[in-house]
């Protein structure tokens, strides 16, 4: 059986050490490189804190697997024990000198996550967590939030590097949100966003495209403290999600919803006298010919199914085809 204290203890001395690089490069120029776009960034503190970590890690337990954001992944040894690494969440902020900015570290045992260390070195703030013994903001018992109302609610999302569509579904999701809480925030830093939720500072996270160095620390920080994490369809939640929801518990099911009700109302089926037409975003993404009404019971089934709207067209919009 794994002690779980000296796993602890490992991973705290390997935050604090990454969070002291960090602090000797804010304020002072820094040499910013791009990865997959302009608004991926990747910085020396990231790569030096990276390998402090891992030369950490590696002295006390050298038959450990490592995943970390910039060197990917070290699976050597085929261990059961995978440590999971963003050596620093929020490059941008950091950049930019904007003080909210986090060491994240998750070890995961036999696809389980069972411990998470997420340190902010502006604030001098350590969350941390391990299966079956709480959660933790330094010395301090952690619990989520009681609310019960959205709104009443304030949460967060986060833009990570995407495509233009994903960018635009989530600002979607992110309108709807105004409209039904308190208030949206978006920080910048996954990591942090998430050990809020855990610490009651917020209601509720959700966000898209993650990787597993985004999220395996803050999720068993959540867990611990009373919270809940799924992905956007209340299924388990493992690394390799992309799409999470973490909240306090109360309120996941209403944040599941407005995403669910969002992702339907962009699928809207046109039947026309002569034909169907599937749009989603006003995007044509199939269509078919009508030859009889039972075609049209069809696409009405059909609809249901996919819970797409349905507009029914009238003659002016029918098709002249010419068939020889």
């Amino acid at each position: 059986m794994e002690n779980i204290e000296k796993l602890l203890e490992v991973a705290k001395e390997a935050a604090f050490e990454a969070g002291e690089i960090q602090l000797s490069y804010l304020g002072k120029a820094k040499e910013i490189a791009h990865k997959s776009c302009m608004s991926d960034l990747v910085t020396i503190a990231d790569k030096q804190s990276e390998e402090k970590i891992i030369s950490i890690i590696h002295t006390y337990f050298p038959n450990h697997d490592i995943l970390a954001e910039e060197t990917g992944s070290h699976k050597e040894h085929n261990s059961e024990y995978l440590w999971v690494i963003d050596p620093l969440d929020g490059t941008t902020n950091f950049a930019h000198n904007f003080p909210h900015f986090a060491v994240s570290i998750g070890l995961v045992k036999s696809g389980k996550i069972i411990l998470g260390v997420v340190f902010d070195p502006n604030k001098n703030e350590l969350f941390w967590a391990a299966e079956g013994n709480g959660a933790f903001l330094n010395s301090n018992e952690i619990k989520v939030s009681n609310i019960s109302k959205l709104s009443d609610s304030l949460v967060a999302t986060g833009f990570a590097p995407a495509k233009k569509e994903a960018l635009e579904e989530n600002l979607e999701y992110f309108k709807q949100f105004m409209f039904k809480t308190q208030a949206v925030r978006r920080p910048g830093a996954a990591s942090l966003d998430i050990c809020y939720v855990a610490c009651g500072r917020l209601d509720g996270f959700w966000e898209m495209k993650l990787n597993p160095w985004d999220v395996a620390a803050g999720t068993c920080i959540v867990r611990e403290a009373g919270g809940l994490v799924t992905n956007f369809y209340s299924e388990d939640f493992d690394i390799y999600t992309k799409n999470i929801i973490a909240s306090n518990g109360i309120l996941h099911l209403k944040m599941k919803d407005i995403i669910e009700i969002k992702q339907q109302s962009n699928k809207i089926m046109h039947i026309y006298p002569d034909r169907v037409e599937i749009k989603v975003d006003d995007e044509i993404r199939g269509s078919w010919l009508i030859w009889s009404t039972d075609d049209i019971r069809e696409a009405e089934k059909m609809a249901r199914e996919f819970n797409c709207e349905v507009v029914k067209e009238d003659q002016s919009n029918q098709l002249t085809l010419d068939i020889q």
